[in-house]
């Protein structure tokens, strides 16, 4: 798969955010969440950093559950069977995921902080 023209990458990449959405419902939670996300932020027009920060965020969030599908696919894959090692890795990788949405959920709190009270300082 290497040195393949941008558009085959780009084809290989678009084929696995929907294989994540098709067999994830929390990555489809998430991806809904972002929409209202932005619904809300074109509502509210908050200041462009604050986009620029919620955006980062939940793209932060969707990158973690497509490692997280990536790394259960292929342990499910190559070791079916429970093993504590494996468990300990899919384990790490949703871990990875929770640790980016709570990150999200702080920065939008601090946002919406700021909507209602001012500025946070």
């Amino acid at each position: 798969m290497k040195n393949r023209p941008f558009h085959q990458r780009l084809k290989f990449a678009l084929d696995g955010i929907r294989a994540a959405w098709r067999r994830e419902r929390s990555f489809r939670a998430h991806t809904f969440s972002v929409v209202v996300l932005i619904a809300g932020l074109a509502w509210l027009r908050p200041a462009p950093l604050w986009w620029a920060m919620l955006l980062a965020v939940t793209g932060l969030v969707l990158a973690a559950e497509l490692v997280n599908t990536a790394v259960e696919t292929v342990i499910d894959h190559l070791h079916p069977e429970e093993h504590s090692e494996m468990k300990v890795a899919k384990d790490c990788a949703a871990g990875a995921v929770l640790v980016t949405a709570l990150t999200a959920v702080a920065v939008f709190v601090a946002f919406l902080w700021e909507a209602w009270y001012g500025s946070i300082y």
